[in-house]
């Protein structure tokens, strides 16, 4: 009788195998339901064959081969199996968290009417390439049969998503399939928007987390069908299933919020080049700044540099770069005399202005001005945030709350302070000092509600809005040619940030903040608050010189042996228990040592930033070496000795190539 070699979706290392009547090696790929101690669990058939390492007897039955949907093709097994042994993540969980919820169902899945979305957009025609666009678009298509990786730089408003459309036509005339990955979902309807537009015969369709469950079922089996020409989505859509699969598209490849922070922690701009590589079709990565890996990968010949130099719209220039150092005396205020000046003259003209700061609340801390007391998270290592209109303190960690407190519970002292500025704090002052202006403030907590940003993006482009002041959701890739100024506060933190990466993430956030400012006619303003006009990243800034930039940021990485001379991992672990998550780390810190090759660095654990996170207190350990290979072969060692040794209590991952320290 045949033997099925199953991947569940459990914290184990290895593969189950049932007996199946009628299983064969078409079904490689397919969801199985089979039992599981006293209950049942949904699988994926990985392997057919007729041998065991458990005798026969002892296997238990398949309880049902679904065959109502294709299998996952070989091709995508492969990738799947590649994402974890390189992030060293159970199979299992890495093969079933890929497909949609709605097929991970033990009682099977009930199909969603099938409707084919009609292009509501009026279509508009494409506008006229420049001769760096054209260039781009050429280049990528000359490659469109071999795995070839492109990074395309192009400043803020130089036409990239133009580029990717003349790509992603061509690739869809030629039978092909396209999959565009961006960041967050909040890019996601903007863009669909656009494509619609411009592509209205071609059928698209998003993937991302704020659909039903019946909907993600629905579009990804259009993916896996090849209905689909173009499938855009967040960084899951790395795994969909697309058999004709011809070019990749990885928009704002720098951003962080392609890497998984939990859980499997894969960088689906990373997989999509590995992918690319598997199905021999070119990849483009874009960015106005790249992340410094992908830029010295361009720089080394490993990825093909592609070049936007200005802004695709007719008169349309960068914007001047002011920076700013506010008087001691007006620092608490927030905005300085020059900022609050620019903001003026655009509510003279009717121009609409946008005010950055990437900290939502009221204000990041409330402090009693006689003994010291700052009110905290009793959850975590971190201080609760003042959100006036809601009359609470929040964590933006793990969402505690509580109601503001009226006195000190240290010293009884009333007299409570709010330190720093938040959103909600800018907002209010900006209505002191503008009155009649409208104001509206955009930021996770004003998003909160289905369909808002839809509905705020739409006040924005009709001239319904005087101010915006928002955070980092605001200013990635949304296009508001009405906006000529830009003033961004409260910049100076990522400065001093222990964070080695705070320096590259400041100036892609300013770049993306300044971008925001004349994309149209008008000419733009940025005002950049800073008690150090001095720094060379903000000379880089006001230069709009990313190399220049990146030339410096490399080479204190080099001295300093960071990535990406460098390649790291670390060990993270947690538990409510201090004892046991202290126990587990000197274990594996041991055995660590005993494993250890040559090249690899082992540090001792540390506390993270954020040593006590949702009541559970944490350790982590890093690991380094120069080589790749070295350190992967290293790991793999090491995962085998972690799951030899587990601790009950203690939940523990390796995180590959992890973004925070």
């Amino acid at each position: 009788m045949p033997i099925v070699h199953v991947a569940l979706d459990l914290p184990l290392n290895r593969l189950f195998d049932y007996l199946s009547e009628d299983a064969a090696t078409q079904d490689v790929g397919r969801r199985v339901l089979v039992p599981f101690g006293r209950e049942q669990k949904v699988g994926v058939i990985m392997a057919v064959s007729q041998q065991s390492d458990i005798a026969v007897e002892r296997l238990k039955g398949v309880t049902q081969i679904w065959r109502d949907v294709d299998p996952l093709s070989a091709p995508l097994l492969t990738l799947l199996r590649f994402a974890s042994e390189y992030y060293h993540h159970p199979l299992g969980p890495v093969i079933l968290n890929a497909l949609p919820p709605g097929l991970r169902r033990t009682k099977g899945w009930v199909p969603l009417k099938r409707r084919r979305t009609v292009a509501s957009p009026k279509p508009r025609a494409c506008p006229p390439l420049n001769d760096e666009q054209l260039t781009a678009a050429a280049a990528i298509h000359a490659q469109r049969h071999h795995f070839y990786a492109f990074l395309l730089k192009g400043i803020t408003g130089s036409g990239k998503t133009e580029v990717y459309l003349e790509a992603i036509s061509a690739a869809v005339r030629e039978g092909g399939q396209v999959l565009v990955l961006v960041p967050e979902i909040n890019l996601t309807p903007a863009l669909e928007h656009r494509f619609r537009e411009r592509l209205p015969d071609i059928h698209l369709v998003s993937l991302h987390s704020h659909l039903t469950e019946k909907e993600r079922v629905a579009r990804w089996l259009e993916a896996q069908s090849g209905e689909a020409a173009v499938i855009l989505g967040t960084r899951l859509a790395v795994f969909c299933p697309i058999p004709r699969l011809r070019l990749i598209v990885v928009d704002e490849e720098h951003d962080p919020s392609y890497k998984q922070q939990e859980g499997l922690r894969y960088s689906a701009r990373n997989l999509s080049i590995v992918r690319a590589q598997l199905e021999k079709i070119p990849v483009v990565l874009g960015s106005a700044t790249p992340s410094l890996e992908s830029w010295f990968n361009a720089r080394s010949n490993r990825y093909h540099l592609l070049t936007l130099s200005r802004r695709a719209q007719t008169n349309a220039t960068l914007p001047a770069i002011q920076l700013v150092e506010p008087p001691r005396e007006v620092v608490a205020q927030g905005l300085s005399p020059a900022a609050l000046g620019a903001l003026g003259e655009r509510l003279m003209r009717g121009e609409q202005s946008l005010v950055f700061i990437n900290r939502r609340g009221y204000s990041p801390a409330l402090v009693c001005n006689q003994c010291g007391w700052v009110c905290s998270c009793d959850r975590c290592s971190a201080r609760l945030v003042v959100h006036l209109r809601a009359r609470e303190m929040r964590c933006h960690h793990c969402g505690h709350h509580r109601p503001i407190p009226h006195h000190c519970p240290t010293c009884g002292n009333a007299q409570l302070f709010t330190a720093g500025e938040g959103t909600q704090k800018i907002e209010a002052r900006l209505r002191e000092h503008f009155p009649d202006a409208r104001i509206l403030r955009v930021d996770s907590d004003s998003l909160a509600r289905v369909n808002a940003w839809a509905e705020t993006a739409a006040a924005i482009s009709a001239g319904e809005v005087d101010i915006l002041v928002g955070t980092q959701v605001l200013v990635k890739g949304h296009d508001f040619p009405r906006i000529t100024l830009v003033v961004a506060l409260n910049v100076d933190g990522a400065l001093y940030s222990n964070d080695f990466r705070g320096s590259e993430r400041l100036f892609a956030q300013l770049v993306q903040v300044a971008g925001r400012a004349g994309r149209a006619e008008h000419p733009g303003e940025v005002v950049i608050q800073t008690a150090f006009p001095g720094h060379p990243l903000f000379t880089a800034i006001r230069h709009h010189d990313y190399e220049q930039f990146a030339a410096l940021e490399l080479d204190t990485r080099r001295m300093a042996g960071f990535p990406p001379f460098i390649h790291q991992a670390i060990l993270r672990a947690s538990s409510i228990s201090e004892k046991a998550v202290i126990r587990f780390m000197e274990n594996a810190l041991g055995s660590a040592h005993h494993l250890v090759q040559e090249g690899v660095l082992v540090f001792d654990p540390v506390p993270p930033a954020m040593a006590r996170l949702a009541g559970k207190t944490r350790l982590q350990l890093l690991v380094q070496c120069a080589q790749r290979s070295e350190l992967q072969s290293f790991l793999s060692a090491w995962q085998n000795a972690l799951f030899e040794t587990p601790e009950s209590r203690v939940n523990w991952v390796l995180d590959v190539d992890p973004l925070e320290l």
